[in-house]
């Protein structure tokens, strides 16, 4: 089985050069391939890798029994399985599955301590028992959470080597078009990338056959299995609530106004009724809450209406899965990314800021026409970003530049099918350059 390379792999390099290295909690939804990376990386950097699957070996939950110092976790471990050897200094303590055992974090703190063996912790649905994980062991713990591929990972995966990007994000740099051949190859490597979404198994069925042919069934296995963590780890009435809002996300999307509306979900539905379904859905890692700003200035933390939302799948591929067979035909066969009034346009690009580590916010001014899909902010202003299925004008983008009204905002940002270009105080570039945004940001004087 081919390994798809992945980022955490240099991360995961560099936490073990670290001296004072604390133990490492990889977060993540179910499927992203935590696990893979984290014993591929540990198999390599380590003589000795005591795998604990708290979920496949549930004898292991006994481990605490005698309290959380490490010789005893350790002497347990031992007792249980005589096999098992744990030099000191060469020897990496991989807990899986922490949701199904949280209580093992209050370890950490020991095992840092004491500092003999190096751990990782890792499991999907972290997020819904993180508050337990965060007490028991603040202070101890380095977290770092994983994703589905990015298109740059993608590219990875279809041979393309680091110069590639490199040479992409020069274009941006310099305001330089792409040629023509470029233009074609990058624009029918995303769209595949849009309809497959980044999920490895998918990805990996995709490379070694060549084709979209078994891709969809992967998918929607993938469905299935958040549903059923959905009625595992979710209690009470909550699972229908929560299963209501997940199946509601791709129609809500396909309406004009993508505004999230809990009256649709449930006849008598109401705002305070299903908060806590929606927020159990991101604590999972399973959609992206994009809110909407009072107003559009900085600072963005607390200047946003909690009661007016959008919600994107973490993975497009996975939202190309849950459309009818007609748009999901049309998405494979004739390669129609407008299909969904532009959905799926909003929805890889959430994923992909999302993914670069940028919060999702939108504005929609309620007394006007005036609406905005996404901001971005650099050190010194706000940038809105528009995202157009079609060419087009950005109405809503000139304004926000142009019309002086908005203090924080002097450039805009305008993804499209078209080109690289930059006129009147607005940048446009491909959808395919999304993942160079915030890297591009960086070195850029807007």
């Amino acid at each position: 089985m081919i390994y798809l390379r992945r980022k955490i792999d240099v991360y995961l390099r560099e936490w073990k050069e670290d001296r004072n290295r604390k133990p490492l909690i990889v977060k993540g939804a179910r499927q992203v391939g935590k696990t893979e990376s984290i014993l591929r990386f540990a198999k390599a950097a380590y003589e000795s890798v005591i795998n604990i699957n708290f979920v496949e070996e549930p004898k292991y939950r006994m481990i605490t029994a005698d309290g959380y110092a490490t010789e005893d976790i350790v002497r347990n471990i031992s007792r249980m399985d005589p096999a098992k050897r744990f030099p000191e200094g060469k020897t990496l303590i991989f807990f899986d599955e922490l949701q199904a055992f949280p209580d093992i974090a209050t370890a950490l703190k020991f095992f840092k301590i004491d500092g003999r063996f190096d751990v990782i912790c890792s499991g999907s649905l972290l997020g819904i028992n993180y508050r337990q994980i965060e007490s028991n062991s603040v202070g101890y713990k380095t977290d770092y959470e994983m994703y589905s591929l990015d298109f740059e990972e993608f590219l990875w995966a279809k041979g393309y080597e680091d110069s590639t990007v490199e040479e992409m994000l020069g274009h941006l740099r310099e305001y330089r078009p792409f040629n023509e051949v470029e233009m074609s190859v990058y624009n029918s490597l995303f769209l595949d990338y849009c309809i497959l979404g980044g999920m490895p198994a998918v990805v990996r069925e995709y490379i070694e056959n060549g084709t979209f042919e078994g891709t969809l069934t992967l998918q929607k296995q993938l469905i299935e299995d958040y549903k059923e963590d959905i009625r595992k780890y979710a209690e009470g009435m909550d699972q229908t609530r929560i299963l209501n809002v997940f199946r509601q996300i791709p129609p809500q999307l396909a309406k004009e106004n993508k505004k999230f509306q809990i009256s649709r979900v449930a006849s008598g539905a109401r705002f305070k009724d299903y908060r806590g379904c929606v927020e159990w859905l991101c604590d999972a890692g399973i959609v992206r809450i994009c809110y909407c700003l009072n107003f559009p200035e900085l600072p963005l933390k607390g200047n946003y209406d909690d009661s007016k939302f959008k919600l994107y799948l973490a993975d497009t591929g996975l939202l190309v899965a849950m459309l009818d067979e007609e748009a999901q035909e049309d998405l494979r066969v004739n390669r129609n990314l407008g299909v969904y009034k532009g959905a799926l346009y909003e929805n890889i690009v959430a994923e992909a800021l999302t993914k670069s580590g940028t919060e999702l916010f939108y504005y929609k001014r309620e007394d006007s026409t005036l609406e905005e899909d996404f901001f971005v902010r650099t050190a010194r202003s706000l940038l809105p970003l528009e995202v157009k299925a079609r060419k087009g004008t950005a109405k809503s983008l000139r304004t926000l530049v142009g019309s002086g009204r908005y203090e924080d905002i002097r450039y805009g940002l305008k993804l499209c099918a078209g080109n690289v270009g930059f006129q009147d105080q607005i940048l446009t570039m491909p959808y395919f350059c999304t993942f160079l945004l915030k890297r591009y940001l960086k070195e850029c004087e807007f």
